[in-house]
């Protein structure tokens, strides 16, 4: 059923993408969802190679879809399936009846996913067709008969979203995320029917075959205190294996990843755990490695034990070292890596905007934005490769923040998700930002600062539509202020000058900044600030090469 339910949603893509409200070209919600469920599909046919538990299946989609999630359609299509994973749990099999329980839980899940629930949106599709999949269920033991069920209701409520969401029937499109959705539940009846399924994705261990097998030197690249004189560390034996859970010993002790992680990483620092299927690989700096293997063992085999005395190692690594050369030995003790009291991480689109952030302090630009939102894995291991104490998200996209949410889960080191919208939004919480003050005065500070910016885009029309009363032709320039088109026209400048005229005149403004695109001229760029010369003499304003795709110009007003 994930299998053709995969193949129907990759096959139209593009429909769903064309049906984003706004006629701008950021018509990504097909092409998240897309991402995320393969991303499921991938890690659920590598548990399919040892299991064919329902149970199993469904925790390991679940698990592919957390980390695969992209955007808003994305993060809501991986709750969904998240609750159905939970509901799912244990069960070597479902019925009709609890195939009907888990659509329901996954619904539930949802729901308290997103802070302001929307009625009109896959949300709705969502738990109107889990609700008639479950009174069906009630009536027939039949999982195809109630798949039908869950279908049809799935259609009609998908039809009547522009009912509920005016901004869908003002454009004459459903919810892009509601068809979506229809789509992978097509493939689910089509595959419980009989029909042919055809869509495999890709085999990809989140885990290759080399970082699996040098684990051990990802941890020392990744902790901080593994770049001390190992002489003079508490922990002094290098200790690795792989565990081998053993499902006879997880109905007396279940295996839990996060409390293992916690318990073992008592005996010693510098820890890194790993779990893939029914594997668990393990480096820790132990003073008593025996400790460790033994709480080890209660969960299963040990196998690939390795254990280095590296007090040892670094008295042979002097003795080779002073024998060829004059070596400081206070050098070696100085650590490669040191832990600060701040990370940060931030989405952008276009080189010169990656290179505007990182003069700022961000120590990490993930690429991205409109049309290609990052997953929870790309923030994920962006943020593990800062040493900090805390980490700070700028999305500078509102598709991008509920993914990012997500990690704050998923790691030890706090992290702070700032609802940053727009680009300028996230340069002007960086400019506001004090790595002396605490993480509590920085957010707070941070939001103030976003508040205090205005900011707008001009991009283009990727087809006709209407909005707010106003017809607009594919190909036209649009002017967007904070999500609003305010300014429609067949002329770049012209619709450029336009929208910054509004929003000064909303704003007691006193600083523009402009970040132009790659498609601009210098022509335009220098035409743009004569028009500001020239009305606005009081206003300072900054120009800066972005180099980002889709959008001519971003302006912030503060």
């Amino acid at each position: 059923m994930i299998r053709m339910g995969a193949e129907k949603l990759h096959r139209n893509v593009d429909e769903v993408n064309a049906l984003n409200v706004f006629p701008v070209p950021d018509g990504d919600t097909g092409t998240n969802m897309n991402l995320t469920l393969t991303s499921g599909l991938q890690e659920m046919e590598k548990k399919a190679a040892s299991s064919t538990s329902v149970g199993d299946l469904a925790e390991a989609l679940s698990k592919g879809l957390l980390m695969g999630a992209r955007g808003n359609s994305g993060v809501i299509l991986s709750q969904l399936f998240r609750g159905f994973g939970k509901a799912a749990a244990e069960k070597e099999t479902l019925t009709a009846r609890q195939f009907a329980e888990a659509l329901q839980r996954g619904v539930d899940t949802a729901y308290k996913a997103v802070i302001k629930p929307v009625e009109g949106t896959v949300l709705t599709v969502s738990r109107e067709a889990a609700e008639a999949g479950w009174n069906q269920s009630r009536q027939t033991d039949d999982a195809i008969v109630v798949m039908e069920a869950v279908l049809e209701r799935a259609r009609e409520s998908l039809h009547k979203t522009p009912q509920l969401l005016p901004v869908l029937a003002q454009a004459n499109v459903v919810d892009a995320g509601g068809h979506g959705l229809v789509l992978i539940y097509e493939g689910f009846l089509a595959a419980l029917t009989g029909e042919e399924v055809s869509y495999a994705a890709e085999e990809s261990s989140q885990y290759t075959a080399e970082q699996w097998e040098t684990l051990g030197e990802m941890a020392h690249r990744q902790s901080a205190q593994a770049h001390f004189d190992p002489s003079s560390i508490e922990f002094g034996y290098c200790t690795e294996f792989i565990l081998r859970l053993k499902p006879e010993q997880s109905d007396e002790n279940p295996f839990d990843e996060e409390e293992f992680r916690r318990e073992i990483g008592k005996f010693g620092d510098s820890l890194l755990v790993v779990a893939d299927d029914d594997l668990v690989k393990v480096h820790i700096h132990a003073e008593y490695p025996g400790k460790t293997m033994t709480y080890a063992q209660q969960f299963g085999d040990l196998t690939r034990i390795k254990i280095e005395n590296m007090r040892e190692q670094h008295s042979t690594i002097l003795k080779q070292e002073g024998s060829a050369s004059a070596v400081d030995s206070e050098a070696i003790k100085t650590p490669e890596v040191q832990r600060k009291p701040y990370g940060i991480v931030a989405v952008a689109a276009g080189e010169g905007i990656a290179d505007i952030f990182s003069s700022l302090g961000v120590d990490v630009v993930i690429q991205g934005g409109q049309t290609m939102n990052p997953s929870t894995e790309d923030i994920l291991r962006s943020i593990e490769k800062i040493h900090a104490d805390h980490v700070i998200v700028l999305p500078n996209n509102k598709n991008i923040i509920m993914t990012a949410e997500q990690v704050k889960d998923l790691l030890e080191v706090p992290v702070t998700v700032l609802p940053t919208r727009t680009i300028p939004q996230g340069l002007s919480a960086l400019l506001s930002f004090n790595e002396g003050e605490s993480p509590e005065v920085n957010q707070e500070r941070m939001l103030e600062s976003i508040a205090g910016v205005h900011s707008g885009e001009v991009t283009y029309a990727v087809r006709d539509s209407v909005y707010d009363g106003g017809s607009i032709k594919k190909g036209d320039f649009l002017g967007i202020e904070e999500g609003k088109i305010l300014s429609v026209g067949e002329d770049l400048l012209a619709t450029s000058q336009d929208l910054l005229e509004k929003m000064l005149a909303e704003e007691e403004a006193d600083v523009v900044t402009i970040i132009y695109g790659q498609d601009v001229t210098d022509t335009q760029v220098k035409e743009l600030k004569d028009y500001l010369e020239q009305n606005y003499p009081d206003v300072e304003y900054e120009v800066h090469d972005g180099g980002q795709p889709l959008y001519f110009f971003l302006f912030a007003v503060e």
